[in-house]
């Protein structure tokens, strides 16, 4: 029997057809079901200006759902902490924690700000013809630079920045999180602060990254735990949990660690039949299409819609990486990738994202993938 838990990160998708109300309470609802089926955790990512996502404040939506739950670990999978102070993200938490305490992690995301340069990994894990040794695939790099120069991008650092503010240096900023929640945070001036709630929480910290860049190092060289995006970006995968097990130092701090510790996440559709599950998820080409072309992800569409999709070969080399490196089938193929993933990354844990159009198709394959978990 395979030990490695399985967490999920939702990102409370709106499909055709449907509002931001539906969308939350079927998240509400998945949340409920995945306590029972056994998952370990429950993330909400953040996303904003997206027609097709209404997971804007994870911290709302944890404290939504924190009440229609009892046991499952919740949290941001990542709270963008390039518009945020330490304190509001400490204060947010700590009220989270105060009413349901010892349930909560604290993902935190860069998301701003100019990158640190990536230390070189002389370790790295050795990928041939776009694979690992154990055949998961690792494809080419995907440019992200025409993305963030997007009129849609600038628009979303506009309003969600305040006017003139600089983003904090990442390490300086986790740091500070650090501190308040230990109780030694201390100004230049030698002035302590003290944040009620907050101080003290019961919180397990997480930095989460998508290369082997800063995220990665600043998680590692705190001692934190850290969590990589293959569903984000599946190309530097390998980079990224390399570079943070190559930064790690060990910890005794708040949520800190004697050893790395990583989580890896994957898009996955699961249904009885293969050819069932790949027409669930016949929309998420579409819709990854959206998120790349800067225009803001749609809403989910049925397979129906996506087949009036006219695909040119600009669009399809704009998704093909991830339509590489979804992993869609019955649940026997799905844990099959899901180990390959694991054992490539050597991820402690897993953390599932599905999108299918239809709230019960998504709700069954999760149920599908925990119960062929479960078995191996």
């Amino acid at each position: 029997m395979t030990t490695t838990p399985l967490g999920i990160l939702d990102l409370v998708p709106i499909s055709t057809g449907s509002t931001a109300a539906r969308a939350i309470r079927n998240s509400t609802d998945l949340a409920q079901r995945a306590e029972q089926l056994g998952y370990a955790r429950f993330w909400f990512a953040e996303h904003h200006l997206n027609p097709g996502v209404a997971g804007t404040s994870p911290a709302v939506l944890l404290a939504l759902v924190a009440g229609a739950t009892s046991s499952i670990r919740l949290g941001s999978g990542a709270v963008q902490m390039g518009h945020r102070t330490a304190l509001s993200v400490v204060e947010d938490f700590g009220l989270l924690d105060a009413v349901h305490p010892g349930r909560f992690d604290l993902g935190l995301g860069r998301s701003g700000g100019a990158p640190r340069a990536p230390r070189q990994v002389t370790d790295k894990t050795p990928v041939v013809d776009g694979k690992t040794a154990n055949g998961l695939v690792i494809p080419p790099p995907f440019d992200f630079r025409p993305l963030l120069g997007s009129p849609r991008f600038l628009l979303q650092k506009q309003l969600l920045a305040q006017p003139g503010a600089h983003p904090q240096d990442y390490d300086e900023l986790v740091g500070d999180v650090l501190a308040l929640i230990e109780g030694t945070y201390t100004s230049a001036e030698g002035e302590p602060g003290h944040v009620i709630p907050g101080e003290g929480a019961d919180l397990q910290l997480w930095v989460l990254g998508s290369s082997g860049g800063e995220s990665a190092e600043v998680a590692g060289e705190r001692g934190l735990r850290f969590g990589a995006n293959y569903h984000v970006a599946p190309s530097s995968v390998l980079e990224a949990v390399d570079a943070y097990r190559a930064a790690f130092k060990p910890s005794t701090g708040v949520s800190g660690l004697d050893r790395p510790y990583v989580t890896v996440s994957a898009d996955v559709v699961v249904a009885p039949q293969e050819e069932q599950a790949r027409e669930l998820a016949a929309g998420y080409g579409a819709w990854v299409r959206s998120i790349r072309t800067a225009e803001g992800a749609i809403q989910f569409p049925t397979p129906e819609e996506a087949a009036q999709h006219v695909w040119s070969d600009a669009d399809r080399a704009l998704v093909q990486d991830r339509l590489d490196t979804q992993f869609v089938g019955t649940p026997g193929q799905v844990a099959d990738q899901l180990e390959r993933l694991r054992d490539a990354t050597g991820a402690d844990e897993l953390l599932i994202t599905t999108i299918t159009h239809d709230h019960a198709d998504r709700v069954r394959s999760y149920e599908l993938l925990a119960q062929e978990w479960q078995r191996r």
